[in-house]
């Protein structure tokens, strides 16, 4: 019974979180805020999905191959949405509203040229 319960409290979580991203996809101006719609909660809505077959499967094949999705979800998500951004930066997609991408000087790069030796002339 409490199983069942799990169960169901883990595709309900599951497919709200997915419906929630589908919507931002839907419903956001630009890239940049569809590409977080779509990374943060159908991350979540799918590992919520795999945990729940972790539950009806155990931790036999099935469940384990739930588990590697949940790892695999989690390593390359972010670093597809990162790289979805970045692409669209250099493309040219401009950002809604005020927001601007951070110049270089306001980075605050250690090591460079110009931090290294604040205040000398380059003639010296």
């Amino acid at each position: 019974m409490i199983r069942a319960a799990l169960l169901v409290a883990l595709i309900v979580v599951g497919v709200f979180f997915l419906t929630v991203g589908t919507i931002g996809l839907l419903r956001f101006p630009n890239v940049y805020n569809r590409m977080h719609a779509t990374s943060k909660p159908t991350t979540l809505g799918t590992a919520a999905v795999f945990l729940a077959a972790v539950v009806e499967f155990g931790p036999g094949s099935e469940g384990l191959t739930a588990l590697v999705g949940i790892l695999f979800l989690f390593l390359t998500v972010p670093t597809g949405a990162h790289m979805i951004a970045r692409s669209a930066e250099r493309v040219g997609v401009p950002f809604v509203g005020s927001v601007t991408w951070p110049d270089e000087s306001a980075l605050g790069r250690e090591g460079s040229e110009t931090d290294s030796n604040p205040g000398q002339d380059e003639s010296d």
